[in-house]
């Protein structure tokens, strides 16, 4: 594909939300195409290379994650030269939505998928979960979800009560069951924090040959944004799509959390809540020796201080 988009960086970080959508749907017009489907969704295509990542992203998502205000398949056209299509929602729909269903019935009727070379399906908690059901539109794909839902149909998952007003959506017709629709994903990563229950608990549903399920413990139940907090998320996807992403290669890009404030507290007080405090005095010597860290360096003393009781009462 000859290049339409070097130097592609828009940045609408501060364009009210009016001007920002008609913004987003004069790019999708100008380096591809525009798709409004209904008041929930749309559709921004941005053409560049043979790498297409399909991203399902909330509207209020990208205005709090991006520092642009700009799709994650923006970041991806600018640094590898892919393909971007974004599909945005107002609020957390799982575009479950007949017009999306049309707009991939459309994509898979003009064989749009079968012009590249590599196809990635990404996206994040309800948006992952419309990742895996539409991939079945790109068979071969391949498939990127963090902390998915599988479905919200109440007989399959009705232990999950976070969303119980959500369960009028219908997930029981077309593209409804998002593990069988990666059956014809080439491989399919799911990513979840096991310490997190009902993640877990969904991520266990999506188990087959084509998927490999990623533990990220004490991460939490954000992953999304603590990763791009980490600058983790360009690697994960470059990964994904070049079909690498092995725990191996998991497990080194996580190191990066050793750094990260929120998952060193959640640590932190996992093991306090267990009475490891020996562990717990290891972990704090370790964070206040690398970082500033008056919380970890306030518990050290406690610690150090009910060490000091101990050996006091020992000789007493």
């Amino acid at each position: 594909m000859e290049s339409q988009t070097k130097g592609f960086a828009p940045d609408l970080s501060n364009q009210p939300r009016g001007e920002w959508l008609a913004t987003l749907r004069r790019i999708g017009e100008e380096y591809g195409f525009a798709e409004p489907m209904g008041k929930s969704h749309a559709a921004i295509f941005v053409e560049e290379g043979d790498t297409l990542v399909v991203a399902f992203e909330t509207m209020s998502g990208i205005e709090a994650l991006s520092e642009t205000r700009t799709p994650i398949g923006f970041d991806m056209v600018n640094a590898n030269g892919w393909s971007s299509l974004s599909l945005l929602s107002h609020g957390d729909t799982w575009f479950r939505d007949e017009r999306v269903y049309a707009f991939f019935d459309q994509l898979q009727d003009d064989g749009f998928f079968d012009e590249f070379e590599n196809v990635l399906f990404y996206g994040a908690g309800p948006c992952g979960y419309a990742a895996g059901a539409y991939s079945v539109t790109a068979p071969g794909a391949r498939v990127l979800m963090l902390q998915p839902q599988a479905t919200l149909d109440p007989r399959v998952a009705e232990w999950d009560d976070r969303f119980a007003e959500e369960r009028r959506r219908d997930f029981t017709s077309r593209y409804g069951f998002a593990p069988e629709m990666i059956d014809a994903a080439e491989r399919a990563y799911v990513i979840y924090d096991p310490r997190e229950r009902l993640d877990a608990m969904h991520s266990a549903l999506f188990a087959r040959p084509n998927v490999t399920r990623l533990r990220a413990p004490f991460m939490g139940g954000a992953l999304q944004s603590d990763f791009r907090a980490l600058d983790l998320l360009p690697g994960m996807l470059t990964s994904a799509a070049e079909g690498r992403l092995d725990t191996a290669l998991f497990a080194s890009m996580l190191r990066a959390r050793r750094n990260h404030p929120p998952f060193l507290r959640r640590l932190l007080a996992r093991l306090d809540a267990d009475g490891r405090d020996g562990l717990a005095r290891l972990l704090c010597q370790n964070v206040v020796g690398r970082m500033p860290a008056p919380r970890f360096r306030r518990r050290l003393t406690e610690l150090e201080a009910g060490d000091d009781t101990a050996r006091t009462a020992d000789t007493g």
